[in-house]
């Protein structure tokens, strides 16, 4: 999957600014190194689905084990998918809502626990008035690249050391803030850019990145002006079982 900004997604697909997300409550520093669980009763996630209206869908679950940095909620209209992610949600949160869904079309789901540390954060003011709405596609600063040079990573998202480090924010452009960090592990599935809005408990995922990204560029809202933010190497763990409905209404 390409790196992307969750704003750079259609709002009916991925809404994860429009919820609240927060893929750990609370403190501001890299919590202890997580054991990805293997495929077991423990760690299994088990999905269910209720078509609430016809053209409304509620997934539940539960599982994932007391490692879990939270939730990836994906969906597909294809058996074999592929799957858009809807959602990067915290480990307390067990349901979901898929609103407004095309009328008369089988939807597949599925939810992955995530596992992996984050790295320390830091706090961020972006000064002044916002330069206006611009699309982050259009600037090139903001583009999720790797950096050459840097100390290679030498170990495992899940073993001592893993979480990314050296995490660095320079203001840019009046509503921008460009992001590096040094990444550390071998084996991430991606990587997520998190912040916690000054007043707000949690954090949330703002961008999901791809393996191996080093920098990447955020054009701030407006709740994201004063914000602690921080960047977590994560893997996926096993999948929960698909479940399939279709909805109703007019064609």
């Amino acid at each position: 999957m390409s790196p992307a900004s969750p704003r750079q997604v259609p709002p009916a697909v991925l809404t994860v600014l429009a919820v609240a997300l927060a893929l750990v409550t609370g403190g501001c520093s890299a919590p202890a190194q997580p054991v990805v669980p293997r495929a077991s009763a423990e760690g299994a996630v088990r999905l269910t689905a209720t078509l609430d209206s016809p053209t409304d869908v509620t997934l539940r679950w539960r599982g994932g084990g007391p490692a879990t940095a939270g939730y990836a909620v994906e969906f597909a209209t294809d058996l074999g998918g592929p799957y858009t992610i809807l959602g990067f949600l915290p480990p307390s949160r067990t349901t979901y809502t898929h609103p407004d869904l095309i009328p008369r079309t089988t939807f597949t789901y599925r939810v992955r626990p995530l596992y992996g540390p984050a790295s320390e954060a830091v706090d961020v003011t972006v000064p002044g008035r916002p330069a206006g709405d611009r699309d982050q596609r259009n600037i090139a600063w903001t583009a999720p690249t790797t950096r050459p040079g840097g100390p290679p990573a030498t170990r495992p998202v899940t073993g001592p050391g893993g979480a990314p480090s050296n995490l660095s924010a320079t203001v840019r452009d009046g509503d921008g803030i460009a992001f590096t960090w040094t990444d550390r592990s071998t084996d991430e599935e991606g990587f997520l850019l998190e912040d916690r809005p000054r007043g707000q408990r949690d954090f949330r995922v703002v961008a999901y990145l791809d393996p191996g990204v080093n920098a990447f560029g955020l054009i701030t809202l407006p709740d994201e002006r004063r914000a602690a933010y921080r960047v977590r190497a994560f893997r996926y763990g096993p999948s929960s079982n698909l479940v399939h409905r279709t909805t109703g209404g007019d064609p």
